[in-house]
C-alpha cells in the first residue's frame, strides 16, 4: 500500500465516522470508519518506515578519489598481490 492509498483510507474512514449520520440495521458505519482509519494509519507507518528502504538510490562514481555526495556511502575494496580472491 502506498502513501496515496493510506491517506485515502484515512480520509474515507474519517468521513464515514464523523460526517455521516446514516443508520443501518445490520452495519455500524462508525466501526467501519474506525477500521478504515486504523488500516490507513498502519499502511502509512509501514510505507514510511519499512518499505522506504526499497526506494533508496545509490549513486556510484568511476573516480575513486572523488568526494562523495552528502548522504552517500561508499564501499572500497582493495586487493593486494598475494591476496586470495573468493
Amino acid at each position: 500500500m502506498g502513501i496515496g492509498a493510506s491517506v485515502f483510507m484515512l480520509a474515507a474512514g474519517a468521513i464515514i465516522t464523523f460526517a455521516l449520520d446514516v443508520r443501518t440495521g445490520w452495519l455500524d458505519l462508525d466501526v467501519v470508519g474506525w477500521i478504515l482509519m486504523a488500516a490507513g494509519l498502519l499502511g502509512l507507518i509501514l510505507t514510511l518506515t519499512v518499505f522506504r528502504r526499497r526506494r533508496t538510490i545509490t549513486a556510484t562514481s568511476t573516480d575513486p578519489y572523488a568526494a562523495p555526495a552528502p548522504g552517500e556511502r561508499r564501499v572500497v575494496e582493495e586487493y593486494h598481490e598475494g591476496d586470495r580472491h573468493l
